[in-house]
């Protein structure tokens, strides 16, 4: 395997345009102006205060999530409701990547509908905050969340820390399990791997790049010669391990803290990524209160504690026997996936060169068609 030690702008054009495209919004429109911003302070209200003056304030809340299924977060929804009945919520999954360039849109056309954006599009964070498009505000905990998981004037916030690697069906793979991505290229495997396609979403498109880095281009041509199940959406390596059509499952979420009926792979010495999901409260909501609620909600300890995978953005939770705090795994790439998303002409350039080894993206997105105003 030494041999596999190689490494790797397009829209030459583009960059003008997308100066073009700060300054003036979408569409031409001029985007809001950026003030200084000033530093809030944490949130001293406790969730019930925070309750009733969002009643008052009409108690409606719509939130746009990133996500690959239409369901994807009905759990948050359901522990939501639960907890603040009175609050009439809606949540709407997409890709972050149509969410984001919704948002753009509404705001060109003065239809905005969400109060919060959750996304993995993280460097819409940073241009919404110098287009003065966000909210500063820090919800209580603010001080208690990781340093990289969080804007200092409080534009955003990670609500959760997510991370992608591979997984494989324990009973599936026996004693034969592989023990890092450079194994996946085994002849064995071919027919019995099923993967999100890197060239559509973003973080499976990070993690692929670390691959490629990492093991050079013959493994991604190898891999591409394994007969890889490719279908949109970031759930659909887990379903088809889960579901049994598949023994491994590449560019997926995952936890380490259960490892059946499938075990999902952080292998020492080897790259996976992770990053915070960030969120963030328009500064033209209509429902400011409500948002500041849900935000406040999701940072609690109590929901920190309860995330899926067992990790947190705050820096207090106690985490699961035999976790890490997420930033405490040098091969995760926290730092990494933020400025690779800010380089878009790199982004779009592996995107492409992905597609010549695995093929166009196929089929509907998982989520299905929404529109322009999902949740109006």
């Amino acid at each position: 395997m030494s041999s596999f030690l190689s490494r790797r702008r397009v829209l030459a054009g583009g960059a003008g345009a997308a100066l073009g495209m700060s300054a003036l919004g979408v569409a031409g429109t001029p985007a809001a102006a950026a003030p200084s911003l000033r530093s809030p302070r944490e949130e001293t209200r406790t969730l019930d205060e925070l309750y009733r003056a969002a009643l008052a304030d009409g108690g409606r809340l719509v939130i746009y999530a990133g996500g690959d299924t239409s369901t994807q977060q009905d759990a948050t929804k359901a522990a939501f409701r639960k907890r603040f009945p009175g609050i009439d919520l809606t949540l709407v999954v997409d890709y972050s990547k149509y969410h984001d360039v919704r948002v753009d849109n509404q705001f060109a056309t003065g239809t905005l509908v969400p109060d919060v954006v959750q996304l993995q599009t993280l460097q819409d964070f940073t241009r919404w905050k110098e287009q003065g498009r966000l909210l500063p505000y820090k919800p209580a905990g603010f001080s208690k969340v990781h340093d990289g998981f969080k804007d200092p004037q409080g534009a955003w916030v990670a609500i959760a820390a997510i991370a992608f690697s591979f997984l494989y069906d324990v009973a599936a793979v026996g004693a034969d399990a592989p023990k890092s991505p450079l194994e996946l290229i085994d002849p064995k495997w071919k027919g019995k791997i099923a993967s999100s396609y890197p060239n559509d979403d973003d973080a499976a498109l990070y993690l692929y790049t670390l691959y490629a880095q990492r093991y050079g281009w013959e493994w991604v041509a190898a891999l591409a010669g394994q007969d890889v199940r490719f279908a949109r959406g970031s759930n659909s390596p887990g379903d088809a391990v889960y579901g049994g059509q598949r023994a491994i499952g590449i560019a997926t979420a995952g936890t380490l803290v259960s490892t059946s009926p499938a075990k999902w792979v952080v292998p020492d010495g080897h790259p996976f990524m992770a990053w915070g999901q960030r969120a963030a409260i328009l500064k033209q909501a209509k429902n400011p209160t409500a948002a500041k609620l849900y935000l406040n909600w999701q940072l609690s300890k109590a929901q920190q504690q309860a995330s899926f995978n067992g990790w947190s953005v705050r820096t207090d939770i106690t985490l699961p026997a035999g976790l890490k705090p997420i930033w405490e795994y040098p091969n995760a790439n926290i730092d990494g996936f933020p400025r690779f998303m800010a380089d878009r002409a790199a982004v779009e350039r592996w995107k492409q060169t992905f597609a010549l080894y695995f093929g166009e993206v196929k089929g509907d997105p998982s989520p299905g068609w929404l529109g322009l105003h999902p949740g109006a």
